[in-house]
């Protein structure tokens, strides 16, 4: 391998959300695999031509211009086989924004707005925050997949849902929807009349035997109800440059969102996330290559771990993201009895389930994307002080 995923870097001290956020609550000697993004740096040519920019020295006001949408439309095309015109791509700086844009702009106050659970917390609390009915559609779990209970969903889908919240791949349980699954989507969207919103920060990270399809992509139908979401924040540890590309075919839900973004005061992209996409989206493909590899590694090392050292703990086989869903419930349901063993014993910091609300009840979250070495000593920790139910 070219690039050297195992060696640890410190995050303290650099405003990390994950690690300071941590430090600041729980103490250093914590281990975090919690929050979603990667320990692991950024593509070298990422680097080189972020302290390219930097060495300028004038950092003023920046526009998305022409080659920014032309990275986007290759970026498209290569990794999920989707044309589209360059018109069809908006700038905004965060997924959740334009989720929250996007709620404001194209449904009223007091209607309803669908999403499985459970659920990524920071979209579905958008619905709320705006004043809208989050309506929850919950996901079973089926011989060790989560499924859409689509009875459930056009049950709730007939009283009146204009906007379903699709996140795609699902986090945090791993799910990479199928073709079929998307067409079911799509028929209860126009035979209700709602708009889809997919969230599908996630989808450059899908594993063997699966594949990720945009939901637009299915129908001309379909396209002019959808607006797609995606960023390279994810793939290539950009998050805090804050870049996103949204994706709206039809024309005038296009217009509306982005009459959205001037009312919210959103318009220029920082200095270095432009050149940052650019690069990443056209110039390091190996590097991806050689992370998935390293991601598929450390999940099945994790997998691996956790049935040999933590007995009744039940990993969800994950179809995409770098995040394991875990079913702690055979050790307890209760979140506190979690985390005395994990953040008081092990201090180890996770993602519980009851965030992303109460379907994830005896459930954690574990990030995966960061060196092994620092995996394995988390895990370690973990078996260590795991509670052995008496005999």
């Amino acid at each position: 391998m070219n690039f050297h995923f195992d060696r640890m870097i410190s995050r303290f001290g650099t405003n990390s959300a994950k690690w300071d956020g941590m430090a600041q609550s729980q103490g250093k000697d914590m281990i975090a695999l919690s929050v979603a993004d990667m320990d692991l740096p950024a593509p070298p040519a990422v680097v080189n031509r972020i302290t390219e920019m930097a060495g300028h020295g004038i950092y003023g006001y920046t526009d998305p211009f022409p080659p920014y949408f032309e990275a986007v439309q290759g970026w498209l095309s290569k990794a999920y086989d989707w044309q589209v015109p360059q018109e069809w791509i908006v700038f905004c700086p965060r997924i959740v924004q334009a989720v929250s844009v996007l709620i404001q702009n194209l449904t009223e106050r007091g209607e309803r707005i669908l999403i499985h659970t459970p659920a990524y917390q920071p979209v579905a609390k958008a619905v709320t925050m705006n004043g809208r009915q989050l309506v929850e559609s919950s996901l079973q779990l089926t011989n060790g997949r989560y499924e859409i209970d689509f009875e459930d969903m056009e049950c709730k889908m007939r009283q009146g849902v204009k906007m379903v919240l699709l996140v795609s791949p699902h986090n945090p349980t791993g799910r990479v929807w199928t073709i079929p699954e998307l067409e079911k989507i799509s028929e209860l969207c126009v035979k209700y009349d709602a708009l889809i919103v997919s969230d599908d920060i996630h989808a450059d990270f899908i594993h063997a035997g699966h594949e990720h399809t945009v939901i637009a992509k299915l129908s001309e139908e379909t396209a002019q109800r959808s607006i797609i979401c995606t960023s390279p924040g994810k793939t290539f540890n950009l998050a805090s440059l804050e870049i996103a590309n949204i994706v709206i075919p039809n024309d005038q839900l296009r217009q509306r969102f982005k009459d959205g973004l001037q009312q919210a005061g959103i318009h220029n992209p920082t200095f270095f996330s432009v050149p940052a996409l650019e690069t990443a989206y056209t110039a390091c493909d190996e590097w991806l290559d050689e992370l998935r590899a390293y991601l598929t590694g450390n999940i099945a090392f994790t997998i691996d771990f956790i049935t040999s050292h933590m007995p009744g703990l039940q990993v969800v086989q994950p179809e995409g993201t770098y995040l394991l869903w875990v079913d702690c419930s055979a050790l307890s349901t209760d979140e506190s009895d979690l985390t005395e063993w994990l953040q008081h014993q092990s201090r180890v910091s996770v993602t519980y389930g009851t965030s992303f609300g109460p379907d994830g009840a005896g459930y954690i979250r574990l990030n995966v994307a960061t060196p092994r070495p620092l995996l394995e000593e988390a895990l370690q920790r973990m078996a260590d002080h795991y509670p052995r139910r008496q005999e």
